[in-house]
């Protein structure tokens, strides 16, 4: 059982897995911890939503971005479909795809293991304690990336954090995709192109009043098969994916929420859900806003919005603001800073992903999973630069990363 690595990166959904990934191929003794019995986060556990941003005008990322969707295309058609900038799965295909890419890096990995506790020594952290089935468990590093996705290790390390909409706290719904089967597909993305979805859930809500307020169907990479996506757990009130009680009652609502969903589409969606049937729901609900780390500096809607670049840009975000079926709007390709990985004060650990750095609209920006692995991309290599000098992120020399992230096919330049 590992007990000591160079760089530890905690969480294995998209975010994670660039750190991993990355952070091994620059030659780090890296391990990435994950609490599911499977990697890839929402990414495997949306049951097929698409995995946005991979490649935005079909141009390549990274070669962390490509090493994924190599190993997923070498187990052909029916695992990947590549649309415009998003990567179409199976999510049973993405799990083992994942394991070939860190195994291929050099990654080690465990499954089964929360992150329970950060041990932090002179204001820096040193591991994580992790909880197992064969009890806890230290497991110490020369540097922790944070890819939690709920800033998890930060929060338990005593890092500053932020969390919800800026003045009254409100949270993005959390939702639990499905995936429905025995469906007229061409005909059902037909309804829903010619906003027929909407009519159907407000003439079945009397009958079925867990509907969400709105949903949206994509293609499952199996015949006569839709993942549904939707508003989840809006119309319940604010749910915050960080208490035991609100984790609960989202599990709960939204479980029977798809039951209804899967009836109502029966009854009220003619002929192509005459027949349809509920094949899965998720493993848990899909958590879209918790905690965020306060950063050297903190990204906001407006750098978004202007397209903003910064001289230590380490990443760019392309796609929509998205607040979860709150707020959908274009916005322009922005550079993240290296700044906004970096926890204002506290050593030994960069962040990656959904809790970087950022204000309630600004984090919106940054949830599509291919953004989420780009700055988790930037977070292993600069892990595995401090690791290997013992140096603090804090202290890193940005043109350093820069130029290893250009060896790696970023172009931070996004022209």
């Amino acid at each position: 059982m590992p007990t000591d690595t160079d760089v530890l990166v905690a969480g294995g959904g998209p975010a994670g897995i660039g750190a991993a990934i990355a952070a091994a191929k620059a030659g780090a003794k890296t391990l990435l911890l994950e609490r599911h019995a499977f990697l890839g986060g929402v990414a495997s556990y949306g049951l097929g939503m698409t995995i946005n941003q991979m490649r935005p005008e079909e141009r390549p990322r990274g070669a962390v971005h490509e090493l994924l969707i190599e190993r997923l295309k070498s187990y052909g058609e029916e695992a990947l479909e590549i649309a415009d900038h998003a990567l179409v799965t199976n999510v049973e295909y993405l799990k083992v795809a994942v394991m070939d890419a860190l195994d291929a890096a050099g990654c080690r990995y465990l499954l089964h293991a929360r992150v329970a506790d950060a041990i932090v020594e002179g204001g820096r952290v040193r591991g994580v304690v992790v909880a197992t089935k064969e009890g806890l468990l230290k497991i110490r590093a020369k540097v922790v990336v944070d890819a939690t996705g709920d800033a998890d290790v930060a929060y338990f390390a005593g890092a500053e954090t932020m969390k919800g909409r800026e003045g009254d706290g409100f949270l993005s719904p959390m939702t639990l995709n499905l995936i429905v089967a025995n469906v007229d597909v061409p005909a059902a993305l037909k309804l829903a192109r010619n906003d027929g979805v909407s009519r159907l859930l407000e003439k079945a809500r009397p009958k079925y009043p867990l509907l969400p307020e709105r949903l949206s169907l994509s293609r499952f990479p199996l015949a006569n098969g839709l993942t549904i996506n939707h508003a989840g757990t809006k119309l319940r009130g604010v749910l915050d994916g960080t208490q035991l009680i609100d984790l609960t009652e989202a599990e709960r609502y939204s479980r029977r929420q798809a039951i209804q969903i899967v009836q109502a589409l029966r009854e009220f969606g003619g002929p192509a859900f005459a027949k349809v049937q509920l094949a899965a729901t998720g493993p848990q609900v899909g958590v879209r806003e918790t905690r965020r780390v306060r950063g050297l500096y903190v990204l906001t809607e407006e750098d978004a919005k202007s397209g903003r670049r910064f001289e230590d840009a380490i990443a760019w975000r392309s796609g929509f603001l998205d607040i979860g079926y709150v707020r959908f709007e274009k916005m322009q390709v922005h550079d993240v800073p290296y700044r906004a990985l970096v926890p204002g004060k506290m050593d030994g650990l960069l962040v990656a992903g959904r809790c970087i750095s950022a204000t309630h609209v600004g984090a919106s920006a940054g949830k599509s999973m291919g953004n989420c692995m780009a700055t988790g991309h930037a977070a292993g290599r600069a892990a595995a630069l401090c690791a290997a000098s013992s140096g603090q992120p804090r202290n890193l020399k940005v043109t350093e990363l820069q130029k290893a992230l250009a060896g790696d096919g970023v172009d931070l330049r996004r022209a």
